[in-house]
């Protein structure tokens, strides 16, 4: 088998495909296990190279179709897990960008899955983002009229559509893995109006000043890094007549505020004699009104019912964060 991931440069594709490494099968159109021989990692840039034999990386665009074809490279028994995408801070401003990455990107990964015989499996990284507006509940569920309020969110919600109506026509065996905001990512800060979740606790830990750009009370959808993963995994092993019409799967989530995430440090902090850099208010109405626009909570029990993992204790997620990053 054959495994691609785009975005497999990034923080939650790194992962995701160290996993599946160590696993060293998955299901393949037989439901039957098959041996990860070859594993192709497109993104943009990858800033830790992978140095496992049976990995291929690929810099390169998913705008631009060739760049799939040259991944796929006549293979028969082909997984694809679709992670690529601009994030949402990015897609406000660059409105073209993002219907050419996230949207024509997603599409040329889709047709050249459909274009594979037999149904190979594509499993799809969505996003809460697809909720929005007048017509979102607290908490968001499954069954929630999709009415993004950004460009990301509108482009995540027509690429779920085009999941479900490729797998209704029996092109592909499709599955979207609906994410909450995933933390902790390492590094540096990026684009995502959502980067405070993770910087929150990222910056603190490293002794270094947060920058917090909504307010202390924002409540918001997050789980760990670890769960995702194991979820992007757990949805591709699932037998696809479990798995209904809408193949849309919304991720279960705590919900997190600044002033949770400080009560979570110091906790940790006087556990570990840490010395953690503070929290500063500073407050960036264009982020907060992005934000305003996003479930406070997320209802995933449609995932769990479905055997996806539920995220452990939020002091357990940060306390995984430092064993693998730090």
């Amino acid at each position: 088998m054959k495994v691609i991931i785009t975005g497999g440069g990034g923080f939650l594709g790194s992962q995701l495909a160290t996993k599946i490494l160590e696993k060293g099968t998955l299901a393949g159109p037989s439901s039957e296990q098959e041996p990860v021989e070859q594993m192709v990692l497109i993104d943009a840039h990858f800033p830790v190279p992978q140095t496992d034999e049976r990995i291929q990386e690929v810099t390169g665009d998913i705008s631009k179709r060739d760049v799939i074809e040259s991944a796929i490279g006549g293979a028969k028994d082909v997984s694809f897990f679709h992670l690529a995408s601009m994030v949402s801070g990015e897609c406000e401003e660059r409105y073209d960008d993002a219907i050419r990455v996230n949207l024509d990107g997603g599409r040329n990964v889709f047709d050249a899955a459909r274009a594979i015989e037999g149904r190979p499996c594509v499993v799809f990284a969505s996003s809460i983002a697809c909720f929005g507006g007048a017509a979102m509940p607290t908490p968001v569920s499954d069954l929630a009229k999709r009415t993004p309020q950004t460009t990301y969110g509108m482009t995540k919600a027509i690429c779920e559509l085009l999941v479900n109506d490729h797998s209704r026509k029996g092109h592909f065996d499709g599955r979207s893995v609906r994410l909450p905001t995933v933390i902790i990512r390492p590094g540096k800060p990026n684009a995502a109006a959502s980067s405070w979740a993770s910087g929150m606790f990222r910056e603190p830990l490293n002794g270094e000043p947060c920058q917090l750009p909504v307010r202390r009370d924002q409540s918001h959808p997050m789980t760990g890094f670890r769960t995702v993963v194991d979820s992007f995994i757990t949805l591709h092993e699932t037998d696809e007549r479990q798995l209904g019409d809408d193949r849309a799967y919304g991720l279960p989530a705590h919900c997190v505020t600044p002033n949770i995430a400080e009560q979570v440090l110091a906790e940790i902090a006087e556990e570990k004699n840490l010395n953690l850099g503070p929290i500063v208010d500073a407050f960036d109405p264009r982020i907060q009104g992005i934000v305003d626009n996003w479930p406070t909570a997320a209802d995933g029990k449609r995932a769990i019912a479905l055997g996806l993992p539920e995220p452990p204790p939020l002091k357990q997620i940060v306390e995984q964060y430092l064993e693998a990053f730090t």
